[in-house]
């Protein structure tokens, strides 16, 4: 299993890393565009802020060729900002441009409830999902964040409820996404990267 983690300088690149290789995942770690284009399967995780994530795509040259694999079906797993990449655009970075890969916009999370939502919480399933297949409906994922999608569209197999709904888990052709960490998700985190690893290219 040969999967490409995109490193434009996140956080939890490592520890995203180690996750996979402990499922015996051959993970080769880039920043190059040469990279994407070889790439069997796509994994972009993200901490921080969704403007740096963007700008740092844009920087390393990364926008085009994402958006050129996707397009021939290689197998793409956005993680916590990877997920919010894919929209329209964020609240978080109004003046960037998201990879348009899917319709609309993430937007912040209720200042009524404590922010950012950080911890363990539970999923709503509201598709089939290929990326939950074996998991328990009762399993927790932890999530550390402050703007999600609205919980719509037919991307969403999965919501969480912070405050309101939102999409914890997107699935569409070959790109999928996950609002929550896998790699700090214990046991359930680690079947749904496996599940991932596992689709077919």
């Amino acid at each position: 299993m040969n999967v490409t983690l995109l490193d434009y300088g996140a956080g939890n690149v490592t520890s995203v890393e180690r996750a996979l290789r402990r499922l015996g995942a051959h993970v080769f770690t880039s920043n190059r565009p040469e990279a994407i284009a070889e790439a069997e399967r796509l994994i972009l995780p993200g901490v921080g802020h969704c403007g740096a994530l963007i700008a740092a795509l844009d920087a390393h040259g990364l926008r085009q060729p994402l958006r050129e694999a996707i397009a021939r079906g290689v197998n793409f797993l956005g993680i916590c900002l990877g997920l919010q990449a894919l929209y329209e655009a964020s609240d978080e970075a109004p003046s960037l441009a998201g990879l348009a890969l899917l319709p609309g916009r993430v937007t912040h999370l209720p200042r009524g409830v404590k922010l950012p939502h950080m911890g363990w919480n539970q999923l709503q399933r509201t598709n089939s999902s290929r990326l939950l297949d074996g998991i328990s409906s009762e399993a927790y994922f932890y999530f550390a964040h402050s703007y999600a999608a609205p919980a719509s569209g037919p991307e969403s197999t999965a919501i969480c409820e912070h405050g309101r709904a939102f999409i914890a888990v997107i699935e569409q052709r070959n790109i999928f996404g996950v609002q929550f960490h896998p790699e700090k998700s214990g046991a359930p985190g680690a079947k749904l990267l496996e599940n991932f690893l596992r689709l077919p290219a």
